[in-house]
């Protein structure tokens, strides 16, 4: 046997298997098949603690989904709790060995089992027997240990999803895309795939260039009919969203793109789905998930004109009038348009995240939403499904009693966003008098109305990068001054944190590629940006001509880490402001504040109190770079909390700081509407959050029914304790106890 070529070959199958039970059918047959044994079997950990015999090869076949180990129970329970392999030649010797009858093993005399184990826990364990009472020999063991860290990575991440993939009903996690509880027959999406589409030489390219301009001018016309088939009274958000995808379609980058490609002898599929798949990828690559997001926006509109080509006209909705939900990969906002409103409860995307402009609209539109769940096995128009947008779930084949349960909270909720309502032009002040403001976090125009609709009293983080990023080349100070004057006049007489050019290496643009071995440490930020000069020069002085005389401007400096950065910011604003003065510009000096997001700033910022204006947490990236985990990286991911307690006494630092510096100081990030870190927050005296707009009316009603002294109690004691689990549990109890527990998803 080649260990090596074993181990990858065993691997690679598991990846690939269609469904859960065959996923691991295969590894038991391949193992048993490698290594000669009698039997070979697969538990895998249940939410109750117990292990399930999810794959046998030698034991009973009758047992298998049906045999269930208490905790702790037996050989395979000393291999679990012991987090090390247990080899025995003769099992039933051992004080541990527990019988089973169901599944016939008295014919087997050794026992081998090895744990496999995922970010410290133990999802299963792998078991090998023989009819021979001997013990499996070093090279068996290591291969058998080496086998199984690998196949901990390649399982599902929720070991639930065996014992679901056993019976009908299955409970699968994603993402929060929209919230609410919705529960009706799933209607499939993705009949067509672009990225599917092969090369192939094109016959004749002057027709395939006539049909391209003429597929343009048709879904030009079926986008403008699905806005409007939304109805007369669509709100700002939804419109803008729609006048985005006919921003993609006017856009010559785009039109040439496929054009060109179609010249050079592409047939016009394969021409389209390479310049769709160039500038998703431009996208997806972007360290920043907001900006992530947008690659799906491309894809949507590669789909639909692909669709348009192939002449599909046939929606596939399932007959009748009942409740549906939307399920597919990257279910589209045309998917959603061509719904029937009444009929439509939910959606579902296996792919996607919650700054998507599907979830974008979902919100909008009030359908609960749940993203990327990863590819759903088996599943088909009509199985009832039920998507709980709070917790981000979806249930496929519910019970009755399970239907009956979220009926009953599908009311709750309702009844909850009617009170929510009640408080949108409320200020959000606590019990004893303490004001927090509440910003929204935008970088799309499509953005700006949602803010206001919820009670946004500015704008804490406005990202500036977008009109770089769908350009050929980098946009004029005219383009620029165009699209800031439209934030800051829709907010006027409030705040506008425009954040300055945050490109670099992880955000590379199409015409200005940059590759570095660690972009999230390379050229990004401020650097790129002063070292190029020009480029800022012409974004400050956009930024000050659309501000005018106004005073809501506040320019935002991102990842600065030393002095020399601020003061050479701070030179180049003078230069602008007497440049736009000498050229007849009314225009003032906005205040200047920076991003407390890389670590070294929070020691610096006593020295720099003369040189800026005010401090703003970047919560996401501050906790990445403090605790050196990638939150988008699944094998990390789950050791990511920003109630880390290394991230909440930094926090508390900088609070300090600024308080004893005379800064104004806000915070924006996933902290800010965390309903548990908000307490903290709101204890160590952070007075201005900003967040996504949906989330703003759930956090004003938590701060107006709390007393700021009462969070400052519990700041000052989950600041002396050493873990983020027991943290976040006795945040949310304090929740609970203050009657506030539906912000956690209880009911």
């Amino acid at each position: 046997m080649n260990p090596l070529l074993e181990l990858t070959r065993i691997v690679q199958a598991a990846a690939q298997a269609s469904a859960h039970t065959e996923q691991v059918e295969l590894i038991v047959e391949s193992i048993h098949r490698a290594i000669g044994v009698d039997v070979c079997s697969l538990y895998i950990s249940q939410p109750d603690h117990g292990m399930l015999l999810a794959a046998s090869h030698g034991l009973d076949p009758q047992s298998v989904g049906h045999t269930l180990l208490p905790e702790g129970t037996g050989l395979v329970g000393l291999a679990a709790r012991s987090r090390h392999p247990v080899n025995i030649a003769e099992a039933a010797a051992h004080p541990d060995f527990r019988y089973i009858a169901e599944t016939h093993e008295e014919a087997f005399h050794s026992f081998c089992g090895v744990p496999l184990v995922r970010g410290g826990e133990v999802i299963g364990v792998l078991v090998v027997q023989a009819r021979e009472a001997r013990l499996m020999s070093e090279e068996e063991l290591a291969f058998l240990v080496t086998l199984s860290a690998q196949l901990a990575l390649v399982l599902p991440a929720d070991p639930q999803q065996f014992s679901n993939a056993l019976s009908a009903t299955r409970r699968l996690r994603g993402v929060k895309g929209a919230p609410g509880i919705g529960i009706g027959k799933v209607q499939m999406c993705d009949q067509f795939d672009l990225y599917s589409v092969s090369d192939k030489a094109c016959d004749d390219p002057e027709a395939a260039l006539g049909r391209w301009y003429a597929l343009l001018e048709q879904v030009s016309a079926e986008v403008e009919a699905e806005r409007r088939s939304l109805g007369s009274d669509v709100s700002d958000s939804v419109a803008a969203v729609f006048s985005a995808y006919q921003m993609l379609l006017a856009d010559n980058h785009l039109r040439q793109g496929v054009a060109e490609r179609i010249r050079n002898g592409q047939w016009l599929p394969g021409a389209l789905r390479q310049t769709v798949q160039h500038f998703a990828d431009i996208f997806l690559a972007m360290e920043d998930p907001y900006l992530r997001a947008r690659h799906e926006d491309i894809y949507h509109l590669g789909n639909k004109l692909y669709s348009a080509w192939a002449g599909d006209n046939d929606t596939g909705a399932l007959p009748g009038d009942g409740p549906i939900v939307l399920v597919g990969s990257k279910v589209s906002v045309s998917d959603i348009a061509s719904c029937d409103p009444a009929r439509l409860q939910g959606i579902v995307c296996f792919e996607g995240s919650t700054l998507s402009h599907t979830a974008v609209l979902a919100n909008a539109l009030g359908v609960p939403a749940v993203m990327g769940t990863g590819a759903i096995k088996a599943v088909s128009n009509g199985d009832p499904v039920i998507v709980d947008g709070n917790v981000g779930q979806i249930i496929l084949h519910p019970p009755l009693s399970v239907k009956k349960e979220f009926r009953r909270l599908q009311q709750a909720d309702r009844t909850l966003q009617g009170e929510l309502a009640e408080l949108v032009n409320e200020p959000a002040t606590t019990t004893d008098g303490e004001r927090v403001r509440l910003y929204a976090n935008t970088g799309l125009l499509a953005d700006i109305s949602p803010g206001i609709a919820n009670g946004a009293e500015g704008v804490g983080l406005y990202r500036t990068e977008m009109p770089f990023m769908v350009a050929e080349t980098f946009p004029s100070e005219d383009e620029q001054e165009f699209i800031y004057s439209q934030v800051l006049k829709a907010y006027a007489g409030k705040p506008v944190y425009m954040r300055t050019l945050d490109i670099g290496g992880d955000k590379p643009l199409p015409y200005f590629p940059i590759e570095e071995e660690n972009p999230a440490l390379g050229w990004r930020g401020i650097r790129f940006c002063l070292d190029n000069s020009s480029l800022m020069m012409t974004q400050l002085r956009a930024m000050l001509r659309a501000a005018g005389e106004a005073d809501n401007l506040r320019i935002l400096l991102p990842m600065v880490s030393n002095t020399g950065e601020i003061d050479r910011l701070r030179l180049l604003l003078d230069d602008a402001l007497t440049q736009l003065r000498e050229e007849g510009y009314l225009v003032q000096r906005p205040p200047v504040g920076i991003m407390v997001e890389v670590p070294a700033a929070i020691s610096l910022l006593p020295t720099w109190a003369t040189r800026i204006d005010f401090v703003s947490i970047g919560s996401n990236d501050l906790s990445q770079y403090l605790l050196a985990l990638d939150r988008n990286n699944p094998r990390v991911a789950s050791a990511y909390d920003h109630l880390h307690p290394a991230v909440l006494r930094e926090v508390s630092r900088i609070a300090l700081c600024a308080r004893d510096s005379g800064l104004p100081l806000s915070l924006c990030g996933e902290m800010a509407s965390d309903p548990a870190a908000v307490l903290v927050l709101a204890g160590l005296g952070v007075r201005t959050l900003s967040m996504s707009a949906s989330k703003i009316p759930r956090i004003k009603w938590l701060l107006r029914s709390i007393a700021a002294a009462d969070a400052t109690t519990l700041a000052q004691q989950v600041l002396q304790m050493e873990d983020a689990a027991g943290i976040r549990e006795v945040l949310q109890q304090a929740l609970r106890e203050r009657g506030l527990g539906r912000l956690l998803g209880d009911q």
